[in-house]
């Protein structure tokens, strides 16, 4: 097939417009054209007056040579590349101890798929709860204040992710096409087709629960095998090698070929890794708050007289400012028409997160504003960047009036350095509510100076951005794992301990939905290999 790139058509183009450009751009005929299909769909909307939609097309013709050869050298058409999946290895016969994977989110779920789907039936050990009970769990925090410490945002089937705006995209190199294999998935599961063409595919909670139950149902029908409330509670590892686990303190498993994919806020596994002499290092990552406007605010900022628009959906951003005090500020996990979410995993600290829905029609945008952080800020040792998380969170838990409010202020009234006394237009969708005060004591004093000088800056790229009546809530404290369990490169297994595969989020390869799962399909296919070539 041939693939045509940057194929530029009006936002309210009909249908037929595609086919014709397709006809202009190869000089060709109708009866010339087999059929084509949408790889890709993005839009330009640096001209709001004037906004079009980008196409990347595979194209089926009755002479592709002939137009491969007449074309060559051409820019925006060539050949398409082969995008589809191919196993490295397929198990042969059951003689080996069976892998045991470590968590079931984005990372754990891929991973035991993939695993699965090559004959190796997977154990998968998840601390949480199956992801219907557990959303169950998560909404009595939301509406009761009743956090369970294993089953919650952050612990259960699907990972962070599934309380989440269900991105689906990421800025990482793929040159194996892994994302392909995972949207491939997601559709098989449920998710809507268009997650293979859109530029920016999401998916949203609700259709994300019956996905993963889906997938689910697949490991398991393929030999898999998943335990939910399952707490690896100790490793066994001898001579460097990593030989079996302890589960809930009384059951041993043995296995030589463990994952760990255990996502980026088990914190009491980090500490076990630690004791147990598994090397990691502390990482960067980003403090702050949430920041809410309404929706329609920033689909006028960014589309203008066609704020509305079916295709365009709602609005979202991304904005990063350098600081004066050398610090970066930036937007983080925007969430178009969606809510602000209580994210705490343990008992009495208070954590933000933005959700959305697919239908992303909630009234207020929320975004992460956020600043980077590096070991520097957090010295003392190789976990306390955990330290530093936890003070934060019980911080805001304090602030918010120890009842799991979150704290909240208005934009003016933070860069007027004075509290909030009451809600302004904008109402905060955090639940199970706010408690308004001065949010200056709820970060260190480097980080509200930041944030403060880049409000502004941001308000001067989409208008409005530092309204008044913006709300802010905190604190945001899991943007990303704060330490790394550091691997080989050649094999993905820990630098000092062998048969342990660091990955995903947590271990500080990923951050999101998609690049944790492709982390996923890599370290499975280092397992997989490992097991053959063992036996052989």
């Amino acid at each position: 097939m041939l693939r045509l790139t940057d194929i530029q058509l009006p936002l309210d183009h009909p249908e037929s417009a595609i086919k014709a450009a397709i006809l202009q751009k190869l000089a060709i005929t109708e009866s010339e054209l087999v059929n084509f299909s949408i790889f890709r769909r993005s839009y330009d909307a640096r001209k709001k007056s004037a906004i079009v939609l980008i196409y990347t097309l595979d194209v089926e013709t009755t002479k592709n040579d002939q137009l491969l050869n007449q074309f060559s050298g051409t820019a925006n058409i060539g050949t398409t590349p082969d995008t589809s999946y191919k196993f490295v290895t397929h198990a042969e016969g059951t003689d080996f101890k069976r892998p045991v994977v470590i968590g079931f989110g984005p990372c754990g779920l891929f991973v035991a798929l993939i695993l699965a789907q090559m004959g190796f039936r997977p154990i998968v050990l998840e601390r949480g709860k199956e992801v219907r009970e557990r959303t169950k769990d998560t909404w009595g925090l939301w509406r009761k204040r009743e956090l369970q410490a294993e089953s919650n945002v952050q612990f259960g089937e699907g990972g962070a992710g599934t309380f989440s705006d269900g991105k689906l995209w990421s800025q990482i190199k793929d040159p194996k096409h892994y994302g392909r294999k995972v949207l491939t998935e997601f559709v098989k599961a449920g998710a809507p087709s268009e997650i293979m063409y859109v530029s920016k595919p999401h998916i949203g909670t609700f259709r994300l629960v019956k996905m993963i139950e889906e997938m689910r149902t697949n490991i398991e029908a393929l030999g898999g095998e998943i335990r939910f409330q399952q707490k690896v509670t100790d490793f066994d590892i001898q001579n460097g090698n990593m030989c079996g686990l302890t589960i809930n303190d009384t059951e041993y498993l043995p296995a030589s070929h463990v994952v760990l994919a255990i996502g980026h806020s088990a914190r009491d596994t980090f500490e076990l890794v630690h004791q147990r002499g598994i090397y990691i290092e502390a990482k960067p990552f980003s403090i702050g708050f949430r920041i809410e406007h309404p929706q329609s605010l920033i689909d006028q900022a960014r589309f203008g007289s066609n704020a509305g628009n079916k295709i365009l959906g709602s609005a979202d951003y991304k904005l990063v400012h350098h600081a004066k005090n050398g610090r970066s500020v930036y937007s983080f996990c925007m969430c178009p028409g969606g809510t602000v979410v209580a994210a705490a995993s343990e008992p009495g600290r208070v954590v933000t997160n933005g959700m959305s829905q697919y239908s992303r029609n909630e009234r207020n945008a929320n975004s992460a504003i956020v600043v980077g952080i590096t070991p520097a800020d957090y010295p003392e040792h190789v976990l306390a960047g955990i330290d530093l998380q936890r003070k934060l969170e019980s911080l805001a838990y304090e602030l918010g009036g120890s009842n799991y409010n979150a704290p909240g202020q208005l934009v003016g009234d933070f860069l007027a350095k004075r509290p909030s006394t009451e809600i302004g237009s904008v109402i905060p969708s955090y639940q199970p509510g706010i408690t308004l005060c001065d949010l200056a004591a709820a970060l260190p004093a480097y980080a509200i100076d930041a944030i403060r000088e880049a409000l502004p800056a941001f308000d001067k790229q989409i208008k409005g951005f530092a309204m008044n009546d913006a709300i802010i809530t905190g604190v945001e404290t899991r943007t990303s794992s704060p330490i790394r369990i550091k691997r080989n490169d050649d094999n993905l297994q820990s630098v000092n301990t062998h048969g342990l595969y660091p990955a995903g989020e947590g271990a500080g390869y990923a951050g999101g939905i998609l690049s944790a799962a492709i982390d996923g399909i890599k370290v499975a296919e280092a397992v997989a290999l490992s097991i053959q070539n063992a036996r052989s």
